[in-house]
């Protein structure tokens, strides 16, 4: 469950922007939502697709592309050093295919993210020099390498830094450092990914009078995917790139690019943001994942559209592979969270084990967090050595969170949402304990929103009021998807498709009817009946089928209409806090204190109903709202205590068995109940 929170709306600032812009309603009224509301930010949000600043902004941009363009006619060889994920790929397959464009003795390298790690190391510098190389051109890291440009320096090899990343510390003693986060760079805008960097890099190396629509013309699709991929904000120049790269995506003369969208399953469909996210992208990281970026680089380099079918295809079984590895660690904690529920309680979840691939822990951690509703680090061990990705709620700086423990690490880094670690594996325990105890600390402890830009009458759905929404996409961080609340509808029919892999639900309210997708949920997974009163975050896009337009519904988050979602997490709070040993305050005891026909309505539901096997917080909607989440649950594990039931609760399933009673038992002799009376 998430906390659903509506956007304010300043109406006559939206009728403001509605009429002096001649805008549709929907969009005047978004684009105030989302503060774009001067003449200059709505029309570089809407209209600007070619517009980008001068790259000699940037600290060091000119020293960089002085010392690039000497080595290029000193014959020099440079090597474009990149990352593993789709940002660093495409970083790197953008600058070395524009230094190969202009006859530059240029070579490209990417470290392996199983033995070398994220960004420059030492011995991946010894190999550059035995080759001969002269310049490094760092793209999507360098920044935080500084004793690797020193040895670099020592060996004769100069450096040019391009990064996007947050400086830590010492700026390395490379020729030029080009990163706009470093304090006393004069760039306006500083949310570019590393690809975006790159580009910029580009634009010095052609000289202040470059052309830039015709460079965007040539590299927007790979600044399109890095850009994507990164997860950086898409405005401003970002979306610039975005939307450049969608159409040139869209028509692409790039053999890697087209065979990778066939083997995707998406040739002949519209080239969005989604899809670029969730079908490119993955492929494109998921080589990095196992090891071999490489292949990934020449995907998007090669001519040979055999070559580029053969290695598309690769990475298509590698993101099958990645995804099977996925699912084995998820099934794993799955199995870790049924055996200890506990480790559900902490504020900050902290879930390791042994051999877990590093490859994916990043994304098996966004999926427990999305599941918990948590911050969520996952830990891989390795022996004495452990690596941790983690990732958080919106509201909750993840990374600040891991640097009051850079005590007990080896490495850290990150943002608010997302941060990396390195540690021994002996330390994972009181790691646990101190992140903890510095979430215990926050007030207000944010829980996982759910964000609706607005609430909508059903009867006003239509391809009309749809279409205009197209103009505020491409999607993305920055700048979602819009999210439309559709409250108090009553559900009426519920349809499985597909054999039963999703379901098409039909909601009424007052004379509208609404048709709304539900993609991968089961009916027997769906806890709602027909008759049900409920409110809906949806999404609304416009599907073209047989010449037909219609409006396309699709469900992204559910609740009984009568559910206060906040105070519904505060209730499932008060419990973990008296779980965790935590002091209560009167109001949490009276939230969690059973009595005995507060006892009574569950279990005789329980027996009724011979057991349950939907999510535990349903029960809630199930038994009308007369128990709290919180008292639901002292009195399952209470229930449980006295071997009335058995419950058996995991990531994304639930099981309460109801056990054959002999004799009548003693409620308040359950350890739960007795510790809850005793805090009173």
């Amino acid at each position: 469950m998430k906390n659903w929170i509506v956007s304010e709306i300043n109406k006559d600032e939206a009728k403001r922007i509605q009429t002096e812009y001649g805008l549709p309603p929907i969009l005047a009224m978004l684009l105030q939502i989302r503060g774009i509301t001067k003449r200059e930010e709505i029309e570089d949000f809407l209209q600007n697709d070619s517009v980008i600043a001068s790259p000699f902004e940037i600290k060091d941009m000119k020293k960089g592309a002085d010392r690039i363009l000497s080595a290029i006619d000193n014959d020099e060889l440079i090597c474009v050093y990149g990352d593993y994920d789709a940002d660093g790929v495409t970083s790197t397959a953008l600058l070395y295919s524009y230094l190969e464009t202009v006859g530059a003795n240029a070579m490209y390298y990417i470290p392996s993210r199983e033995t070398e790690g994220y960004g420059m190391n030492k011995g991946a510098i010894d190999i550059l020099a035995e080759k001969g190389v002269k310049l490094i051109v760092t793209v999507d890291n360098g920044i935080a390498a500084v004793e690797e440009i020193d040895y670099a320096n020592s060996l004769g090899i100069d450096t040019v830094i391009t990064d996007h990343h947050q400086p830590t510390g010492k700026i390395p003693n490379a020729v030029a450092v080009i990163d706009m986060h470093q304090s006393d760079c004069p760039s306006k805008y500083k949310m570019l990914s590393g690809v975006g960097v790159a580009f910029k890099l580009v634009m010095a190396l052609e000289g202040e009078n470059c052309d830039v629509s015709s460079l965007l013309d040539n590299y927007s699709d790979l600044l399109c995917i890095g850009t994507v991929g990164d997860i950086v904000e898409l405005k401003s120049e970002n979306r610039v790139f975005v939307k450049r790269g969608l159409v040139n995506i869209q028509e692409s003369d790039r053999a890697g690019i087209n065979a990778l969208i066939e083997t995707a399953g998406i040739a002949g469909k519209k080239i969005t943001s989604g899809n670029v996210s969730f079908t490119l992208v993955p492929r494109i990281n998921a080589v990095g994942r196992l090891g071999f970026s490489g292949k990934s680089v020449s995907l998007l380099l090669t001519d040979d559209e055999n070559e580029a079918m053969s290695i598309a295809k690769q990475l298509n079984e590698d993101n099958n592979e990645r995804k099977e590895i996925e699912k084995n660690i998820l099934m794993k904690i799955d199995e870790m969270v049924k055996a200890n529920p506990h480790i559900t309680n902490d504020r900050v979840l902290v879930i390791d084990g042994e051999g877990w691939h590093q490859g994916v822990i990043g994304i098996v951690a966004a999926k427990v967090k999305e599941f918990f509703g948590k911050p969520t680090v996952v830990i891989s061990r390795d022996g004495e050595e452990a690596k941790g990705s983690g990732r958080s709620v919106e509201g909750f700086s993840l990374c600040d969170a891991v640097f009051a423990c850079s005590d007990l690490l080896t490495h850290c880094g990150g943002h608010p949402m997302a941060a990396g670690l390195s540690l021994k594996s002996k330390n994972i325990e009181l790691f646990r304990q101190r992140i903890n105890e510095y979430a215990l600390k926050q007030e207000n402890m944010p829980f996982n929103a759910c964000n609706i830009d607005c609430r909508l009458n059903p009867a006003l759905i239509s391809v009309q009021l749809v279409e205009p929404l197209a103009y505020l996409a491409p999607y993305g961080a920055g700048n979602p998807t819009p999210l439309v609340g559709l409250y108090k509808m009553t559900l009426s029919q519920i349809t499985p498709l597909s054999q039963n892999k999703h379901l098409r639900l039909q909601f009424k309210r007052d004379n509208s009817t609404v048709s709304v997708m539900n993609f991968f949920t089961t009916q027997q997974e769906f806890p709602y009946k027909v008759g049900d009163v409920l409110d809906l975050a949806v999404t609304l896009d416009i599907n073209e089928f047989n010449g037909q337009r219609n409006v396309s519904v699709i469900l992204k988050e559910i609740k009984p209409s009568v559910l206060d979602t906040k105070d519904f997490l505060q209730s499932q709070r008060n419990y973990e806090d008296f779980k965790l040993g935590l002091n209560l305050t009167n109001a949490q005891i009276t939230d969690l204190l059973p009595t005995r026909e507060d006892f009574a309505i569950l279990y005789v539901f329980l027996r009724k109903s011979g057991g349950y096997a939907y999510p535990i917080e349903t029960l809630v909607h199930k038994l009308d709202y007369k128990l709290s989440i919180g008292k639901i649950r002292i009195i399952l594990d209470a229930m449980s205590e006295l071997s009335l039931i058995e419950v058996i609760e995991g990531i994304n399933s639930a099981q309460i068995r109801v056990s054959e009673v002999s004799q009548k038992v003693d409620l308040n002799s359950a350890d739960t109940v007795i510790k809850l009376r005793g805090m009173q």
